[in-house]
């Protein structure tokens, strides 16, 4: 497939067969049976790979789907605001937050803005860029949007949970912990013990419209799950 075709598309159920290695893409797998398409990412020691999901490259109409799944489970837990983080995730939350019928969505952000407070900001990385450590701020202004409502935190990718602890962290500081934390993708299983070490509870509030598995290098060549 050429770069630009990925996540183009939701392919009908068992269109590819996940359990055999994979050259290109790995095929997800939605809740539905639907799939989707994804690139695969070799890890640096050459042995483990990711499938990839850049969500603000996908169609409308696989963005759409996502978030639709999404906002589904995010359902049970009755959200009154959706807050996304940073950069990805800010389409996913807009997307979610008008699939369940919001008006409107709060966006965290590593630009910082003059009127912006020090103190409602923490150090924020992720397993894209780990290289870049920078700050997650939140607009003072939407903290009355947050007070004594049912939040949920939206990214777009969960993958070692760096980020995710960041969003939560930087909630806390304001007086706000989230029902639920939602994302399209979980990348693996990493994250688990990330979101753990802050509550034993998160794992089990943490919802997404599909998972990958981490691949490994196939004898005969390609990637399996």
């Amino acid at each position: 497939m050429r770069p630009h075709d990925f996540w183009q598309e939701l392919h009908p159920p068992a269109t590819f067969d996940p359990q055999v290695p994979h050259t290109d893409f790995y095929p997800a797998t939605l809740d539905d049976g639907r799939q989707l398409q994804l690139p695969i990412r070799p890890l640096a020691d050459g042995t483990q790979a990711l499938a990839s999901l850049i969500i603000n490259q996908a169609s409308f109409a696989v963005q759409d789907a996502l978030a639709a799944l999404l906002a589904e489970k995010l359902g049970p837990f009755r959200p009154d605001i959706i807050v996304g983080l940073p950069t990805l995730g800010l389409t996913l939350a807009s997307a979610v937050a008008r699939a369940l019928g919001h008006s409107r969505y709060v966006p965290l952000g590593t630009s910082k803005k003059f009127w912006y407070r020090t103190e409602l900001s923490v150090p924020m990385s992720s397993i894209t860029t780990p290289e870049q450590v920078k700050r997650l701020y939140i607009d003072p202004r939407m903290l009355p949007l947050l007070e004594n409502r049912r939040v949920v935190l939206v990214d777009d990718v969960i993958s070692s949970g760096s980020s995710m602890v960041a969003g939560l962290s930087l909630l806390s500081l304001a007086g706000v912990e989230p029902v639920c934390i939602g994302a399209a993708m979980l990348q693996s299983e990493r994250w688990r013990e990330r979101l753990s070490s802050v509550h034993a509870s998160w794992p089990g509030r943490t919802v997404a419209a599909f998972s990958t598995p981490i691949l490994a290098k196939a004898e005969k060549g390609g990637w399996s799950a």
